[in-house]
Formats: C-alpha cells, sequence, structure tokens
C-alpha cells in the first residue's frame, strides 16, 4: 500500500478552501495524472475519476465522499463496484487560522498483484511527491484568488 501526507499553510479562508475542493472536478488543476473527476448520474457525493496510466492507458475508478464537514473536512473512498484495479481514498482537512487556513491532503492507495497490479503501481509512483507538488499548486491557486476578490 502507498500513502502519502502533506500539510501546508494556505494565506485563504477555510471555506474558500473547502468550496475548491468539495465537488472535487477540479483536482485536474493541481494534479498532473488526473484527466478528470467528474460527478456520476448528477450525484454530488459519487465521482468518476479517469487518471492517465502507463503507456497512455487510463486508469478509471468512481469514488464516493464518505464524511464531510462543511469547511473543515472531505475524505473519499473507490467504489468497489466501479470493477478498477486499484482501491484508493483520500481526504483533506482545513485547520481555519482566521485569513489562513491549514491544509493537510492524505492519500492512499492497494494496488492488486500481477501485472495489472505492476501497471497501477507504476501509475502511483512517488504519491509523497506528487502530493507536495499538488498542493503547492493549490496553494498559488488559493493566494492567488484571493488577491483578486
Amino acid at each position: 500500500m502507498a500513502t502519502a501526507t502533506h500539510y501546508l499553510e494556505v494565506n485563504a479562508p477555510a471555506a474558500q478552501c473547502y468550496h475548491w475542493w468539495r465537488p472535487l472536478t477540479h483536482l485536474p488543476q493541481i494534479m498532473d495524472d488526473v484527466k478528470s473527476v467528474e460527478p456520476k448520474n448528477g450525484q454530488a457525493d459519487v465521482t468518476h475519476w479517469v487518471v492517465e496510466g502507463p503507456l497512455g492507458k487510463d486508469v478509471e475508478w468512481d469514488a464516493k465522499i464518505i464524511d464531510e464537514e462543511r469547511d473543515r473536512k472531505i475524505a473519499w473512498k473507490s467504489l468497489e463496484e466501479s470493477n478498477n484495479h486499484v482501491e484508493t481514498g483520500g481526504a483533506v482537512r482545513f485547520d481555519p487560522h482566521g485569513d489562513t487556513t491549514g491544509v493537510e491532503v492524505s492519500l492512499h492507495v492497494q494496488t492488486p498483484g500481477g501485472a495489472a497490479g505492476d501497471a497501477v503501481a507504476k501509475l502511483f509512483a512517488d504519491p509523497q511527491k506528487k502530493i507536495e507538488k499538488a498542493l503547492e499548486e493549490f496553494k498559488e491557486l488559493m493566494e492567488h484568488s484571493s488577491q483578486n476578490v
């Protein structure tokens, strides 16, 4: 199992950070491998993920928001019935500090065995570096949009 967690301070209010993350559809803006995250069948808490895989082969799955507290946290987990070859989930926590927010993202991935597992493992190689880069991109987005409000 691969896991990654990263925390940083963002110069933006918690509500702004939460509202950006809540639909999960913005994640392709900060995560290079994520091609799309779209609501599934009009449900706000179920999304279909498409991630760029090795050798140009996309990996897809459905995920459901399993825990949520407005302006404080969002957690999601892949659904077993989506027939994916990977079990994945994540959470983002927002700690309000007035005009700034502590943001912590954690991701976990459980890959299957065999050739499919090897391909998926390459997709999720170095998750710590990927999540750190994604949070830096998020920080830049939030701080730039805060200046324009």
